[in-house]
């Protein structure tokens, strides 16, 4: 099993996420969920999950401000956002699994499936080349 953290400021979106993970993705198992940096940094330290499907733009910050206040970060991520073309770019580059709002049952299977593909121990040289493609 998959321990799946979600955080999402929108009600509406973690719970069509929760149905689409048991219909989809069955070894994702949610074990907490959160609405913004501080509630959710707390849920990641209580609860220790593998993967957190995290939305960029939050009530109380972003997603990033919420992983740069961890570390290391001893999980893996799914981005969500509803972000324009040049941001989902840079992700792409940096070889991030995201999804885009609103996203289907086969988006979130396919970004489970990178998730699973990608190597913990290396997420923090991947976050800093997000960053820096999104500045760029």
């Amino acid at each position: 099993m998959i321990k799946t953290i979600i955080i999402d400021d929108e009600a509406h979106i973690r719970d069509t996420l929760r149905k689409l993970l048991r219909m989809c993705c069955p070894q994702a198992e949610v074990i907490g969920e959160a609405t913004g940096v501080t509630d959710g940094m707390k849920k990641i330290l209580t609860l220790h999950p593998d993967l957190v499907i995290l939305d960029i733009n939050l009530k109380d910050g972003t997603g990033y401000d919420l992983l740069h206040l961890i570390h290391p970060v001893n999980f893996r991520v799914i981005f969500i956002s509803a972000f324009d073309r040049r941001s989902i770019q840079a992700f792409k580059l940096s070889s991030l699994a995201y999804l885009v709002k609103p996203f289907s049952t086969l988006d979130l299977a396919r970004a489970i499936e990178e998730v699973e593909q990608t190597e913990v121990k290396y997420f923090d040289l991947i976050l800093e080349a997000l960053e820096a493609n999104i500045r760029d």
